[in-house]
């Protein structure tokens, strides 16, 4: 039997991993070390939920929204469309319209030609909120993009995450799509069950169908 391809989309995370600006960084020590009398090696680590790879918990833009324990893990697994509009910094309708015949349930977008993975990016990529309602009109449960965020690093409003907010709408932020090609695949992307955190890391995954 053939397996079935995996594309990893999750960014590595270290102590030089890139957050967003006043974010915690990445830190990690070690508790334990093998040695004399210590049979094992054991870290421990303190770091932003928004590192690397995650999905945004509604918490994270709705004072009164879900935890990333409580959130559903349907949308964060299943099919999935992954759409390209390389070099762009607002991912508009018409930048989808190649790729929108029967969408499935989740849509990731490649903006990135290669994936910032050792900085900060001030002008990252992000959704037009219009873009976001089409897809929620659509029947999209889930969308995804290859920055830190869905808006603009410098939005006040958030216009893109109140979107879903309103929409009921799961959101995967910072994957790296740079060698996944346009197409269809199962996305496998699970939540940590952090029952007071406003967001999660995942080790998102795409599986060829």
């Amino acid at each position: 039997m053939r397996t079935r391809r995996l594309w990893d989309l999750s960014p590595p995370v270290h102590a030089g991993s890139p957050v967003f600006p006043g974010d915690a960084p990445y830190r990690q020590q070690w508790a334990m070390t093998l040695g004399p009398g210590c049979p094992v090696n054991v870290a421990t680590i303190s770091l932003s939920p928004h590192t690397g790879a995650h999905a945004d918990a509604p918490l994270h833009y709705d004072a009164e929204g879900a935890a990333a324990g409580a959130l559903d893990l349907e949308p964060y697994l299943g099919r999935c469309r992954v759409i390209h509009a390389v070099g762009v910094r607002l991912v508009e309708w018409r930048h989808l319209g190649h790729a929108l015949a029967d969408l499935p349930p989740r849509v990731l977008v490649r903006t990135y030609a290669r994936a910032p993975l050792d900085r900060w990016d001030p002008a990252l990529p992000a959704y037009a909120p219009e873009t976001v309602e089409r897809l929620a009109d659509a029947g999209v449960q889930l969308i995804g993009i290859d920055s830190a965020s869905i808006d603009p690093a410098d939005s006040k409003t958030l216009a893109s995450h109140q979107v879903i907010r309103r929409r009921n709408l799961r959101v995967l932020e910072n994957l790296v799509l740079d060698d996944v090609p346009e197409g269809d695949y199962e996305l496998i992307a699970l939540p940590l069950k952090l029952v007071e955190a406003d967001a999660s890391p995942v080790r998102a995954v795409l599986r060829e169908l």
